[in-house]
């Protein structure tokens, strides 16, 4: 479901110059892992293949940071992230009923991109801003003291664009 990856010579360019910068100091492995991400948009494991044989290190290695740190996705992201804080006190404040609002208005579930590519819903963890609570972010932006309404809301307008 969603967006499918594909990669470009000038991609696969980039990310081994970068990773040729890398492997100038020590520690290269996560700041090669931050450019194929900002590079590619995710870290599917044809990347992890060549970022492995690149640095030297196993596919088991690269995988495992890449699925351990949410930063990192496997899969390609729609063209707008949402991303709903279900941290302690957003879930207590009602995120749940945000997440199930845009999971009903986009018909995917969180850790999905809609069949068209255009949304990602992401089910996040604490977010630093419970003094808002609840919250959700949308390309980024923070919305805080959250309802259903506001996430129709918000949808509505990016849609309409």
């Amino acid at each position: 479901m969603g967006a499918k990856f594909v990669m470009t010579d000038d991609q696969l360019k980039e990310l081994k110059e970068k990773i040729a910068e890398h492997k100038q100091k020590p520690g290269p492995l996560m700041p090669t892992l931050h450019d194929a991400q900002r590079i590619f948009g995710c870290i599917p494991l044809e990347v992890q293949k060549i970022i492995s044989k690149e640095l030297g290190e196993s596919v088991a290695k690269i995988n495992g940071v890449v699925t351990f740190y949410s930063h990192f996705s496997i899969e390609p992201k729609g063209e707008h992230v949402i991303g709903v804080c279900l941290g302690t006190a957003c879930y207590v404040r009602g995120s749940q009923l945000i997440i199930d609002e845009f999971s009903n208005a986009l018909k995917i579930k969180p850790g999905e991109t809609s069949e068209d590519g255009k949304f990602t819903l992401e089910a996040t963890r604490c977010i630093g801003a419970c003094g808002l609570a609840p919250v959700f972010t949308f390309d980024g932006k923070v919305y805080g003291s959250a309802t259903p309404n506001l996430a129709k809301k918000v949808l509505q307008e990016y849609l309409a664009k």
